[in-house]
């Protein structure tokens, strides 16, 4: 029963990053998890833009979605996981895996968006340094 579950200690607790947006793009929950990833404090997030952590080129890209999403209520990514390209505090580069879901008010309209994280940047590297290798061993063959 949920009644019982404390969901506060549960976004707290909670190993991905829970990030969540109002409808003009502010972020207004920043977890444990998000500061452990992006770098950046609670304070140092709540208020600002997602631009904080979303690679320039990538920018035009996100926000035209974002706002096509509080506008229509809808989202094509609602189950699907996205990867995408992400900045640390530092400057340096992450690779990121996250769903996203919609808030609504009691009258149906859209309030925030929630974002769940989580960071595969070094599963990423992985990933590209066994392909190369693979590459590496079937030229040798050849």
């Amino acid at each position: 029963m949920h009644a019982s579950i404390d969901f506060e200690q549960l976004v707290t607790v909670v190993g991905d990053a829970v990030v969540v947006c109002d409808a003009g793009g502010a972020i207004t929950l920043w977890n444990p998890a998000s500061e452990r990833i992006f770098g950046f404090t609670e304070s140092e997030a709540l208020g600002q833009s997602l631009d904080l952590i979303i690679p320039e080129r990538q920018r035009q890209r996100h926000w035209d979605g974002y706002h096509k999403t509080m506008h229509t209520g809808e989202t094509r990514y609602g189950h699907d996981i996205l990867r995408v390209p992400a900045l640390h505090k530092e400057g340096h580069p992450l690779s990121i895996a996250f769903t996203v879901a919609i808030l609504y008010s009691p009258e149906k309209t859209v309030t925030a968006i929630v974002a769940i994280i989580r960071d595969e940047t070094a599963r990423f590297s992985e990933e590209r340094a066994l392909r190369k290798r693979i590459t590496e061993l079937e030229n040798k063959g050849s």
